[in-house]
């Protein structure tokens, strides 16, 4: 194999493509960067054999062929690499030199033999989104997804695709978050969970141009998105996911109508004597047009209350306060709605015009004061 090419690019590549890569494994392939050279391109793959990530680059290719370099160790001399291009050389027995302005490097690498093939995704409609559509609406879930493995189901966000909707949901056992957008699509309705590190990867690829969009591709096992010139490979999670629509609460006995950053500045203020290692939940009391919000541990009390347009019978109920903040702060409009039924009924944060997000949070019981 041989090639030269721009420093700054292959840099830029392969810092993206190690994200697939595997840290610690007993494969070594998998803990390098699979360099192919191929015409007038260079093709870069990381794979953790759970999560691939490809792309391609330009480059004047004198000598097709392969190699797989230890990607910890090219990312780092890639970086500090001191002129504009380098060149790449390659030999029967895996060594490579790098060569770049005066500096000079030989890496041991792996045969292209050993890397394992990443899993093609074939038939099914594709599905077209806006990059920063997306984006928002895995942020908008991404908060609520169960960090432990007790139910590795949970560990990813659901996606419900039907005829002209798209919907992700993310649900941890003490909060549930749904989102919901438009989508253009007109295949037969389907559900699937992608991890939640892949989708986090994901994001990290999105170039931020307004009209930029992804292309998603499902298969039985595995999904594949197609952002600009990086493709994402990864595989879904199987399991029963929560019946999200029997937790929603159907029953309101009060609504809370509420300026979402007054109410965040709030819950911030009062909990800045909660710390992790000093745990006490919110109380919260909503009654006669006022949000009272306060707590106690062991540093003290703080009290504080905010206006709030409140139809129906006064509620006292508790809170973990980073639950709450979490979802009020992806909230995207000005002012939220809060439903409520007694208080040891969910709160529902819900926008004040259609539906296009939902946040579901268990309470916590309050002591008798």
């Amino acid at each position: 194999m041989k090639f030269v090419c721009d420093t700054a690019t292959l840099s830029a590549a392969c810092q993206n493509v190690q994200r697939a890569v595997s840290a610690k494994t007993s494969i070594p392939a998998i803990e390098g960067i699979f360099i192919k050279a191929l015409g007038s391109e260079l093709v870069l793959t990381g794979y953790d054999l759970e999560l691939g990530i490809t792309t391609s680059v330009p480059a004047r290719v004198a000598e097709n062929g392969g190699i797989i370099l230890g990607a910890r160790v090219l990312c780092d001399i890639l970086r500090k690499l001191p002129a504009d291009t380098l060149s790449v050389e390659s030999d029967e027995r895996q060594m490579a030199v790098i060569r770049c302005g005066d500096m000079e490097y030989s890496l041991i690498g792996i045969s292209p033999d050993e890397y394992p093939e990443l899993p093609t995704v074939n038939g099914g409609f594709p599905i077209v989104l806006q990059q920063e559509i997306l984006r928002e609406m895995i942020r908008q879930t991404i908060f609520s997804v169960a960090v432990n493995e007790n139910k590795v189901v949970h560990t990813g966000i659901k996606f419900e695709i039907e005829p002209g909707e798209i919907k992700l949901i993310a649900v941890d056992g003490f909060r549930l978050a749904v989102r919901k957008e438009a989508v253009d699509y007109s295949g037969d309705p389907i559900s699937f969970i992608v991890p939640a590190k892949t989708l986090s990867e994901v994001v990290k690829l999105f170039s931020g141009e307004e009209d930029a969009t992804v292309s998603i591709g499902v298969g039985k096992r595995h999904i594949v998105f197609e952002i600009g010139s990086f493709t994402v490979v990864s595989r879904l999670l199987d399991g029963e996911f929560l019946n999200y629509r029997s937790a929603i609460p159907n029953l309101v006995s009060t609504t809370v109508r509420v300026q979402t950053q007054r109410l965040i500045d709030s819950i911030e203020r009062t909990s800045l004597i909660i710390t992790d290692k000093i745990k006490s939940p919110l109380r919260c009391v909503f009654d006669e047009g006022m949000i009272r919000i306060s707590s106690t541990t062991s540093l003290g009390s703080a009290n504080d209350k905010i206006p709030a347009e409140i139809t129906g019978s006064s509620v006292e109920i508790g809170f973990n306060n980073r639950f709450l903040l979490e979802a009020l702060r992806v909230c995207d409009t000005d002012e939220v709605y809060l439903q409520l039924n007694g208080s040891v009924a969910p709160i529902l944060i819900v926008p004040p015009q259609g539906d296009s997000f939902l946040f579901l949070i268990l309470p916590v019981r309050l002591k008798a004061e």
